[in-house]
């Protein structure tokens, strides 16, 4: 049977590979702007900038510095065995990958998405669109160790996104998701992801509490992931489908909190569309925030953390 993206992430580590390691953390000069919150019912959290701490806060399609995405791309190819089925020139295999690579993301920004401003790429696409232009060449993967074409793209977009950008979980995440749980508050997540980003979050978590259960953490019915919905913030699609979440279990917007470190694609909508807000500050690499932002009553968040324990204080005490 083929593994599945868990497990694939279990053997790589079985393998002593090396990863890039996540930024350091700079905490910015800010103080805290607390309130207690105390009708808040269930918290939302995004994922990269606010729990997962990642380079610019985002996951990245493509690598600002040039020789860093050489090295991924040059990675990917020599895992999946992919250098035999392409074109063979002088050069090394990054080269003519980036080639490849970039034409098809061009192709799917280009693609139609009709009624929706801000589409997700979804990174899996990306790879199943090369993988059928290796194919025209003869390409061949093990299917029986990776699975069927959608599954294997998944495994080689994760093995991509770990060659290209390092993550961890900024500190404090878990003990603080344990304490919200034993508030007998409800948490889910509101946030741009990939196929593969509840895997590094599970990761991530895990590095700092093994025992921390993230499906009993993360209520499966209060998860708007952008890949899934297929808008990314601050798409009306993805707000959306979280408040019909919300409504189906009686919860109002006024009773959640989402935390996020940008204020104009996460917080801002989410004020407009009712809920509270808090602003974490923690990294001055992913927090998006401007004193405009703050002036106006219409995107200041309603509290403003600079420690993920915080939110405890604010929610249960």
């Amino acid at each position: 049977m083929p593994m599945t993206l868990e497990q694939y992430a279990v053997y790589l580590d079985s393998r002593n590979l090396v990863w890039p390691a996540p930024p350091v953390v700079h905490a910015p000069k800010a103080t805290p702007k607390l309130q207690p919150l105390p009708q808040v019912r269930v918290v939302l959290w995004n994922i990269y900038g606010t729990l997962l701490n990642v380079l610019s806060g985002q996951i990245l399609h493509e690598h600002p510095q040039k020789f860093v995405m050489d090295i991924a791309l040059d990675k990917t190819v020599q895992e999946f065995k992919m250098w035999a089925s392409m074109t063979r020139k002088p050069g090394q295999p990054a080269d003519y990958m980036g080639e490849i690579y970039r034409r098809v993301l061009t192709d799917l920004r280009l693609a139609a998405s009709p009624g929706e401003k801000h589409p997700e790429l979804r990174s899996e696409r990306i790879w199943e669109a090369i993988v059928n232009k290796l194919n025209q060449k003869d390409y061949k993967y093990d299917a029986a160790m990776y699975g069927p074409l959608p599954d294997f793209s998944r495994k080689i977009a994760y093995f991509f996104h770990a060659s290209l950008q390092g993550t961890a979980c900024y500190a404090g995440a878990a003990p603080t998701l344990e304490r919200l749980q034993q508030f007998g508050l409800k948490q889910g997540l509101l946030a741009d992801t990939q196929c593969f980003s509840f895997v590094q979050l599970q990761r991530g978590l895990a590095a700092q509490h093994d025992r921390l259960a993230i499906d009993m953490i993360f209520h499966g019915a209060l998860r708007s992931l952008s890949h899934e919905v297929g808008g990314r913030k601050p798409s009306e699609r993805l707000f959306k489908h979280c408040l019909t979440q919300l409504s189906s279990m009686g919860i109002a917007p006024m009773q959640v909190l989402h935390v996020s470190s940008r204020i104009a694609q996460d917080l801002a909508p989410a004020k407009k569309f009712g809920m509270r807000t808090a602003l974490y500050v923690g990294d001055r690499e992913s927090v998006q925030a401007t004193p405009e932002q703050f002036k106006d009553r219409a995107t200041r968040p309603d509290v403003m953390v600079t420690e993920l324990s915080q939110i405890a204080e604010i929610v249960g005490g």
